[in-house]
């Protein structure tokens, strides 16, 4: 599922992760040079799914430390035929192998999506 799709469908994780996503750039921008005012409107304008949607898609792993921070513990397990495969609170999802660690990155995320859409 796409990043834009995951953010549709879970709209409460959608939130936090566009807060997490902002506060992160906000954290780019710490420098005193730019004025605070400049730094609340980029905090009020928010940050939109299409932006969000494009840095999940590119790079889902990147969303592990906010999971991390809601007790959703993601890890990829890498097997010696060359697949991987996913745990999440240490549950191990045995009906899925992939071929690339990129794809069982993205079936966490989806599953991790859904998993702070209901804690919420």
């Amino acid at each position: 599922m796409k990043g834009i799709e995951l953010l549709k469908e879970h709209p409460k994780a959608a939130i936090v992760i566009k807060q997490w996503f902002l506060e992160k750039m906000l954290e780019g921008l710490n420098d005193e040079s730019l004025p605070d005012d400049f730094k609340v409107y980029v905090r009020e304008q928010g940050i939109d799914d299409d932006k969000v949607g494009v840095f999940i898609d590119a790079s889902p792993r990147g969303l592990f430390d906010i999971f991390d921070e809601h007790k959703i513990l993601i890890s990829i397990i890498a097997h010696q035929n060359d697949s991987f495969s996913v745990k999440i609170n240490g549950v191990e999802d045995l009906y899925e192998k992939f071929s690339t660690r990129k794809l069982a990155d993205h079936f966490a995320i989806e599953h991790a999506f859904k998993m702070l859409n209901e804690k919420l």
